[in-house]
């Protein structure tokens, strides 16, 4: 990620979902067995930070049917899913926790820094051994630290943009405990571990572009990315990346105004080029994945296409390529499997190598 002489470039690679799995199971794997190629990929670890709302909601079935089950998670999210692993979907979010600015005011102190449950048992052994082997260690949980994201996931997508409207005041407040949350946390990561990298969650962009505009980026979130990520920066760590589906292209040189250099998964679907981000912002800009995943279900020359394109930015640094998100359950094993050996001969990875 700093463009240097490296030994070998990263293998990392996006999960299947778990109707995929189920496929590649009855095509070759057998039943309860995970791909192989997996245990190749670069050990990436989570540092176990709790960043998320302390304590949690109990989790409680609220109904179910033949196909559904509606039920409550941690997060105070309720909705429906699906039984069926081989039945490809997202979640319906029915409500969530934060419905108005009572309900805010009523969950914010669950967001206290100095809560002691956020470091885990034997904190400091961990480090330690951490500081021993080595790994790519990242301050990142599950869908935090982030801005829109924690609003998002408190209010939902359509409550949180029309709070941008109607209830600046309330997002303000929501971004600043989330903020707050993350600094008050950083410092003793930062001391105590030999971190890596920051990751943000954001998911705040779709097909045709960014949820929220520009200028209302710009007033809500770059003051508070700048607060975190100039910290990063003092304290040694110049590689921060945010996760964003959708069509970012209006929101990466506002990013990088933020201090935040990096970004996945590059969707194409969406529009996105990795090629082409490379010649408008040359180094400025880390990336990793951008391979079209939609070529995984078609032919060996549609995936040989892809690779040869994309994978050679590898070679740059800067760049780490993977599938642009989770594999859908239309991709065949045997196409997987050409895929991620083609993929590790143009990155010069031979099964010595790994």
């Amino acid at each position: 990620m700093r463009f240097q002489p490296t030994d070998r470039p990263p293998l990392w690679e996006w999960a299947p979902w778990p109707s995929a799995l189920r496929r590649w199971q009855r095509e070759a794997l057998g039943e309860g067995n995970e791909p192989p190629q997996y245990a190749g990929c670069e050990n990436k670890v989570l540092c176990g930070v709790d960043l998320w709302m302390l304590p949690r909601y109990p989790e409680a079935v609220i109904a179910e049917d033949e196909r559904t089950i509606t039920a409550r998670t941690d997060r105070g999210v309720l909705q429906r899913t699906l039984k069926s692993p081989d039945e490809m979907s997202m979640p319906e979010h029915i409500a969530y926790p934060v419905q108005s600015r009572t309900d805010w005011e009523a969950l914010k102190r669950r967001f206290d820094p100095a809560d002691p449950a956020r470091f885990p048992a034997g904190w400091a052994a961990q480090c330690a051994q951490w500081r021993q082997e080595g790994p790519i260690l990242v301050f990142q949980g599950p869908r935090s630290p982030s801005l829109f994201g924690f609003v998002r996931e408190l209010m939902g997508p359509e409550r949180t943009l029309y709070a941008f409207r109607d209830d600046p005041a309330l997002v303000h407040d929501m971004m600043e405990v989330s903020a707050e949350l993350t600094l008050g946390l950083l410092p003793r990561v930062l001391a105590e571990a030999p971190l890596t990298a920051i990751y943000f969650w954001e998911d705040m962009a779709y097909c045709a572009g960014p949820l929220i505009s520009p200028k209302m980026f710009r007033q809500f979130m770059i003051p508070r990315y700048r607060r975190i990520t100039d910290l990063a920066r003092s304290r040694g760590i110049d590689t921060i990346f945010v996760d964003s589906d959708g069509d970012v292209s209006q929101l990466i040189p506002l990013w990088l105004a933020a201090g935040v250099n990096g970004v996945y998964p590059m969707e194409v679907a969406a529009g996105m080029d990795v090629v082409a981000l490379r010649r408008q912002y040359g180094k400025d800009l880390l990336m990793t994945g951008g391979i079209d995943k939609r070529v995984l279900a078609q032919d060996r020359r549609a995936i040989d296409e892809e690779l040869a394109r994309k994978v050679p930015l590898a070679h740059e640094g800067g760049y780490i390529p993977h599938i642009d998100h989770a594999i859908p359950h239309d991709v065949p094993y045997e196409n997987f499997s050409y895929y991620w050996e083609r993929k590790k001969q143009l990155l010069g990875l031979d099964q010595g190598d790994i």
